[in-house]
């Protein structure tokens, strides 16, 4: 196996941002989209939990979680720029309070029948909490910790995309998430989140390989 081989679904939003880490690492891999209703044998017995981006690397280790992948990228390029020393737990924090909570209240936002403990309304206004703070986080500053990209960024991006995508009439009109807007706008337009949001076709056993590899002048 010359290069890495990454078995995603284009909408994801834990395989947007290991596709985005890959991307900005100059990472060249084997993509292999997946169906999620019919999912390959191939990606089940290196992960029998089933769920994507699942990495299975050069040397045949396997990585089974996007952060997991993206801190590889990160280690293996040896970019420091998404991941300064001095914000580690900042990020951490961050992308662990999204992961847990912030996830929760999304996934009940979007699918409010599986989630009847609460209205649709009460699940929006708690994952609302979180979209605030990110609010305060930005205050001056073009990105969530200061005026350069980070590893948060990148991280909670493809989920309060997912949210805005839920009712982006009334995201787009909130008052309270003016800057938010501005930085969703922002990384909806960057040219990594465009590189990475190009469509394949679903992968089947013995076709030609798909060949990913992110190029900063393309």
């Amino acid at each position: 196996m010359k290069f890495p081989i990454l078995y995603t679904f284009r909408r994801c939003p834990y395989a947007i941002r290991a596709r985005m880490a890959l991307a900005y690492a100059g990472i060249k891999f084997e993509l292999r989209e997946v169906v999620l209703k019919k999912k390959p044998q191939e990606m089940l017995k290196l992960s029998p939990k089933g769920t994507v981006p699942v990495l299975q690397l050069t040397d045949g280790r396997v990585l089974e979680e996007s952060l997991e992948i993206m801190h590889w990228a990160l280690a293996e390029s040896g970019f420091k720029l998404w991941l300064p020393e001095d914000l580690k737990k900042s990020i951490d924090a961050l992308i662990a309070e999204n992961d847990q909570s912030f996830k929760k209240a999304l996934d009940a936002y979007k699918y409010p029948r599986k989630h009847l403990e609460k209205s649709r309304v009460e699940w929006r206004g708690q994952g609302m909490v979180f979209l605030q703070k990110l609010e305060r986080l930005l205050g001056d500053s073009a990105y969530l910790l200061g005026d350069q990209i980070c590893l948060a960024d990148v991280a909670l991006f493809p989920f309060v995309r997912q949210f805005a995508g839920v009712d982006p009439d009334w995201f787009a009109s909130q008052e309270t998430l003016k800057k938010l807007n501005l930085w969703l706008k922002k990384l909806l337009n960057h040219p990594l989140f465009l590189a990475v949001m190009q469509k394949y076709p679903p992968w089947s056993p013995g076709e030609a390989p798909t060949y990913f590899e992110f190029k900063k002048d393309s």
